[in-house]
């Protein structure tokens, strides 16, 4: 039951934070990443500061030990040279105190060369370790620079980023239908296509009924100029009448005039 909480803890966890992920900006993480790094190199640089610190410390201490021995040095020779005059001299008190003496001075001056030995070694680690601190703090500035020049490329980037995304957003807007309310370019352009083909469907068409009227008007006329032919032709025959032929070339003509036998036409007049 535990194993099985601890599974859906961490799968919880992983959500949130994808979903932190992906809605995040960009921008802000970049900065915080940056910040965090800056942050670091703060502490490096104390942390340097603090070993170069000691290594000055382990030098001045050598120094001064380095002093203090080459002084202890000097007195215990000093007494030496004075307990030797002394014993020269006749004075056996004076030998065996400046004898006394030089022997304390023997036994500080081995203990203060047993620190001076100590120190060395400490002064040699530290500088070592002042050494690597430096170059780390070095090396971890020329980091810290490459980041905040990649910073900058990755802003610049972020911004590209941006604008064409903001170019696809309009290129979709303009292919693809963006509301019931907003046409699209494409949904315009056919609509104006389609009034432009109907009406040249309708000027085609009448075009096509006013030749038709010519048409008509042009086989009207010639059919009465036959007509009228005819009628000539008939007259010259003398198979009609003149007024039969201007009632047929005539259509206005009275409807309700008698019709002439054409037989009775044809038939020829007595003393003609």
């Amino acid at each position: 039951m535990f194993k099985l909480f601890r599974k859906w803890w961490k799968y919880i966890g992983a959500k949130f934070n994808k979903n932190f992920n992906d809605r995040a900006d960009p921008a802000i993480q970049l900065e915080q990443a940056l910040t965090e790094a800056q942050d670091q190199h703060r502490r490096l640089r104390e942390q340097a500061v603090n070993v170069i610190a000691t290594q000055k410390q382990s030098e001045l201490r050598l120094n001064a030990k380095m002093a203090e021995l080459e002084k202890l040095n000097a007195n215990a020779r000093q007494a030496l040279v004075m307990a030797a005059d002394a014993s020269k001299g006749g004075d056996a008190t004076k030998a065996a105190q400046y004898n006394s003496a030089a022997e304390t001075i023997a036994n500080s001056l081995i203990q203060v060369e047993k620190d001076v030995e100590g120190l060395k070694a400490m002064v040699m680690s530290s500088t070592q370790a002042s050494d690597q601190a430096k170059a780390a703090v070095a090396q971890n500035s020329r980091l810290l620079q490459q980041k905040l020049s990649e910073k900058n490329k990755l802003l610049s980037q972020l911004e590209q980023a941006k604008m064409q995304e903001q170019m696809n957003k309009a290129m979709d807007q303009l292919s693809e239908t963006v509301g019931d309310d907003v046409p699209t370019l494409k949904e315009v352009s056919e609509k104006i296509e389609a009034r432009y083909a109907k009406a040249q469907a309708s000027s085609e068409l009448q075009e096509t009924n006013v030749g038709a009227r010519i048409q008509e008007v042009e086989m009207a006329s010639a059919n009465v100029e036959a007509q009228g032919r005819l009628s000539q032709l008939r007259e010259e025959l003398g198979l009609n009448p003149a007024p039969a032929a201007a009632e047929i070339t005539s259509p206005a003509a009275d409807a309700t005039a008698p019709a002439t036998d054409p037989v009775e036409q044809a038939r020829p007049v007595p003393g003609a």
